[in-house]
């Protein structure tokens, strides 16, 4: 199997590169901001490895993680695969931001102000399963850093975790339509049933196992997940 990452400039958010092998069909995840786009460094493990892109799937709608997904779809003639609840973020992503925020002052400086959504968009639910450039695709719907945030299990060897988990730490929940609460559902309900050899593929930061976050992520621990969420948090 190939599995390469590139990561994005701004956020240095991680856009998880898959295929079977060399010369074969591949998805991407996530591709994120850079000026003018992500789409060079893409292509150059595109390009390296003779693939050829059939989808690429976004695991919540937050701009450091689909500000690309348009360039790269439009190059390609392929689809964008997102949880149907975060969908409308492709179009409006600061409904889902904080105003005067990060991002915005990053697209101020690009000199970005609309947003459009791929040719063609395919709505995800939870639990769906699916095949893409011959790998079994489920989906986890997982709110609490957004409301339609979404992890993918792949081959039930990978976990595409978004900002839902990293190593050592979890998403925020504190901007638009997070929720510290649904987090907690999520950790509890989602990522603790998982194996521990499931490999993470986290939107952020490297590589881990669910075992390994198990162990020493705080916020699996259950005087995190039964403590009372506070606002803001």
């Amino acid at each position: 199997m190939l599995l390469e990452v590139v990561v994005a400039p701004y956020f240095q958010t991680n856009c998880w590169i898959f295929a079977p092998k060399r010369n074969s069909e591949c998805f991407i995840v996530d591709p994120g901001i850079a000026n003018p786009n992500l789409m060079g460094a893409i292509k150059e493990v595109i390009n390296r490895n003779n693939l050829k892109p059939i989808a690429s799937l976004i695991t919540h709608g937050h701009l450091d993680h689909t500000f690309s997904v348009v360039p790269f779809c439009s190059e390609y003639q392929i689809p964008a695969l997102i949880h149907s609840i975060d969908r409308r973020l492709l179009l409006d992503p600061f409904r889902a931001l904080q105003a005067g925020g990060m991002s915005a002052q990053i697209m101020s400086e690009l000199g970005v102000t609309s947003f459009t959504e791929p040719q063609e968009v395919r709505e995800l639910k939870d639990l769906e399963s699916f095949e893409i450039a011959g790998f079994k695709i489920e989906v986890s719907h997982a709110p609490g850093h957004t409301a339609g945030s979404a992890m993918f299990n792949v081959d039930g060897a990978y976990l595409i975790s978004g900002d839902v988990l990293f190593a050592g730490g979890i998403g925020r929940t504190d901007m638009p339509t997070g929720s510290a609460q649904e987090m907690r559902n999520s950790l509890r309900n989602k990522i603790l049933p998982l194996d521990d050899e499931l490999i993470v593929l986290p939107g952020h930061g490297p590589q881990t196992t669910i075992g390994r976050e198990r162990r020493s992520n705080p916020y699996l621990q259950e005087t995190f997940l039964n403590s009372k969420a506070i606002k803001g948090e």
